[in-house]
């Protein structure tokens, strides 16, 4: 690509928006036309993100009007929940310029649509096809990828009747705002379960798994009779750990090869013939998964790093879709194993 993808981001100073321009300011193929913070306008980015110093000069503005001159080629919104929606309700995007959001404001079908922009749920290893014509999308959350990369080849050939699953998360998960269970001294040598059977992401999983299964229960008012899911929050900064245990007579040869197919052309997710572990996906967009077989039941295993291919690093490989670039295109990164 000859000419360079002009970036905007709405959001800037969150834990989100700090590691998409962790990943955007080394991207070959971007140049970061602003970056808006209304608590931060005017202070150098690396004075909020202190791991930029010497990364990067940009500083965060507030001048938004080239989302009315459409001068910036895709607008990232790294806002809370709600505030998405609440963005483009209060402010015009020139109908040329790109949408994606890492909120969960767009990414139930009944939900997809602001005005006359609809959205495509962003998990590329589902809808690929779909997000490479798209022009708006609404990025998964990390949960949900973590959960549907486990399940997805599953569903797509019928096998999925009751899920059970657990996850614990990282406690950059909660984002950046401080409440009584974000401190270090209640996170530290700390787990704890919440939200059980009720989570959020619970909706938009049992969409995905019903597009390729249509037997499987959707969800209602966020509770779903067929997926049973436990969060539980960690005492560790990033990632996601998910055990997912179903029901299935297939022998495990045979579901290898059913993963190994389903996911030959994604480049960020592979299946693991050996015990994973958290530390092999922390700050890279990849997700490992492993299978384990006792009797008839399956136990599936998925990590990730929520930060990455949960929010950020997902959000740039949907903007490496849409734009026609390799899809790992600013992504190949090494975990932190040490």
């Amino acid at each position: 690509m000859s000419q360079k993808i002009k970036v905007g981001i709405i959001g800037g100073a969150g834990y989100t928006g700090g590691e998409l321009l962790r990943l955007l300011i080394n991207h070959p193929h971007v140049d970061i036309a602003f970056v808006n913070s209304k608590s931060n306008t005017g202070n150098p980015v690396y004075q909020v993100h202190a791991d930029l110093i010497g990364e990067t000069e940009l500083t965060f503005n507030d001048d938004l009007s080239p989302l009315q001159d459409g001068s910036i080629d895709v607008l990232f919104l790294c806002v809370g929940h709600g505030d998405a929606r609440k963005f483009l309700t209060e402010y015009t995007v020139n109908d040329k310029i790109r949408i994606i959001d890492l909120s969960q404001d767009f990414r139930l079908s009944a939900k997809s649509s602001i005005g006359n922009r609809q959205f495509v749920y962003g998990l590329p290893e589902l809808n690929k096809e779909a997000i490479k014509t798209a022009q708006n999308i609404a990025n998964p959350g990390c949960f949900a990828t973590s959960i549907q990369l486990g399940l997805l080849p599953l569903a797509k050939a019928g096998l999925l009747t009751s899920v059970y699953t657990t996850g614990i998360t990282g406690s950059t998960g909660a984002g950046q705002g401080l409440s009584g269970t974000s401190h270090f001294s209640w996170r530290a040598n700390n787990i704890q379960a919440y939200k059980t059977l009720t989570h959020q992401h619970l909706k938009e999983i049992t969409q995905s798994l019903h597009q390729l299964q249509p037997s499987f229960t959707s969800a209602t008012d966020g509770v779903s009779e067929a997926l049973n899911f436990i969060p539980w929050r960690g005492d560790f900064t990033r990632g996601i750990f998910i055990s997912s245990l179903v029901d299935c007579d297939w022998k495990l040869d045979q579901l290898t090869e059913l993963y190994a197919d389903f996911y030959k052309d994604a480049p960020f997710t592979t299946l693991s013939q050996t015990e994973i572990f958290l530390k092999q996906v922390v700050n890279t967009n990849k997700c490992i998964i492993q299978l384990e077989k006792v009797g008839s039941k399956l136990v599936v295993h998925s990590a990730i790093d929520n930060l990455t291919k949960g929010a950020s690093g997902q959000a740039v490989q949907n903007m490496n879709l849409i734009f026609g670039l390799d899809e790992s295109a600013g992504l190949k990164l090494k975990a932190n194993y040490f």
